[in-house]
């Protein structure tokens, strides 16, 4: 087991020559299995108002220069932003020019919008992702996606002034979830990636989930061969997307990285995940926790457990990686039921527990574009490969029906 993750020809860090079996049984088979799922469901259980609604009460990240109910001349009402937020949403609304302050594909989606005539009451959410505020503005149908702190519109769907498909970046889009398992006291980026998802969309409804069995024997992008999940040891998660990227021929645009502690917080914070279990799991590492099947909410330690058990499934691990996309998509769904109001509490609750390398605009269109999808058009997928060995290390082989999920997925969409 010494040699488990160290890629032919490369020296290993001495912080994981010891004996890691315990570890890649028990500690994050969840640590990440649903990052970016987490970003939708931490804000799950708020309240947020109903669309097209005004409301007094404003997120405690905009707190400070908040307008409450402030109404413009032209009877454009937007509560919960700061003014200069205010001001923006009233521009888009009242037809002024989104040159300077909304990004090019925004500004070229809005380019041809009818002006609103009459009162538009709009209700916003401020939130923020690594540090950046970020907020989502809500009219009836119509959604708004900003990002501060000199606001500017990066995206959305505007129904109502006649834009006629959402703005949401290029599509399809990928994003890689992946598994920290750090230990206590190691850093979260410098581990083993013992949980790769691949979260895709293709821009038109559809989406899909691709895990990555951990023990792919593949070209490495920090140099030599080695199990997948290892180029995140060797070379952090940028070596662990780029790996990613080389092996499935997706141009994934970044990763987000979450540790066990940070994904079992997040689910017991807000209420659990609500999910349909298709069968019973007896989790042999978490003193055999039973996981009955049927419809239930999963609490976080439950969840974990459902994601992390691979012993008593028949097929392993790629069996584990498969309940992981389902925690996701349950994740997904019940973000959905939220709406897009509660993304930036997500963005949030996310930031806190997390890393990423996704700008704030790539995060807030990337997530909101997760509630275009139907969960009818939504498909999951496991890598998989043939048993093998290499030296003193069981490895999976890449094989053909690996490569052809890879091309299937090439749209974005595995439905």
């Amino acid at each position: 087991m010494t040699s488990d993750h160290r890629p032919t020809g490369m020296r290993r860090p001495d912080d994981v020559c010891r004996p890691a079996r315990s570890r890649s049984v028990s500690t994050l088979r969840t640590g990440c299995v649903s990052a970016v799922a987490a970003l939708t469901l931490a804000a799950c259980s708020s309240d947020p108002a109903p669309a097209g609604r005004s409301t007094a009460q404003g997120s405690s990240s905009a707190s400070s220069g908040t307008t409450v109910g402030t109404t413009a001349p032209n009877g454009i009402r937007v509560a919960g932003a700061p003014a200069p937020l205010a001001a923006l949403v009233r521009t888009v609304y009242s037809g002024g020019d989104l040159t300077r302050t909304a990004s090019p594909s925004a500004s070229a989606a809005l380019k041809g919008r009818k002006a609103t005539t009459g009162s538009t009451q709009a209700t916003a959410k401020v939130g923020s992702w690594m540090g950046t505020p970020v907020a989502v503005v809500t009219s009836g149908d119509d959604v708004t996606l900003a990002v501060g702190p000199t606001w500017k519109v990066v995206g959305g769907w505007w129904p109502s002034l006649g834009v006629a498909r959402p703005s949401l970046g290029p599509g399809p889009r990928w994003v890689l979830a992946i598994g920290s398992d750090a230990r206590p006291g190691q850093p979260l980026e410098r581990t083993r990636a013992d949980v790769l998802q691949v979260i895709g969309v293709d821009g038109k409804g559809g989406g899909g989930v691709m895990g990555m069995a951990r023990d792919l024997y593949v070209p490495l992008s920090t140099g030599g061969r080695g199990k997948i999940n290892s180029a995140m040891v060797f070379g952090g998660p940028k070596a662990e997307v780029r790996t990613v990227r080389n092996v499935t021929g997706l141009p994934i645009e970044g990763y987000v990285v979450l540790g066990f502690t940070g994904f079992t917080k997040i689910v017991d914070e807000q209420g659990g995940i609500p999910i349909v279990v298709p069968k019973t799991v007896v989790a042999s590492h978490a003193r055999n926790l039973v996981i009955k099947a049927g419809p239930q909410t999963l609490t976080g330690k439950q969840a974990l457990a459902y994601a992390r058990e691979r012993k008593t499934l028949p097929d392993g691990d790629f069996g584990r990686s498969r309940h992981q996309g389902e925690v996701i998509l349950a994740a997904a769904v019940k973000a959905k039921l939220a709406g897009p109001i509660a993304i930036p509490s997500a963005l949030t609750s996310f930031s806190k527990v997390g890393t990423s390398n996704l700008t704030a605009e790539q995060i807030l269109t990337f997530t909101a574009g997760l509630h275009q999808v139907s969960p009818l058009k939504v498909g999951l997928g496991v890598a998989k490969g043939s048993f093998g060995t290499a030296g003193a290390q069981s490895i999976v082989v890449l094989g053909n029906e690996a490569r052809r999920l890879f091309a299937q997925f090439r749209d974005g969409n595995l439905s």
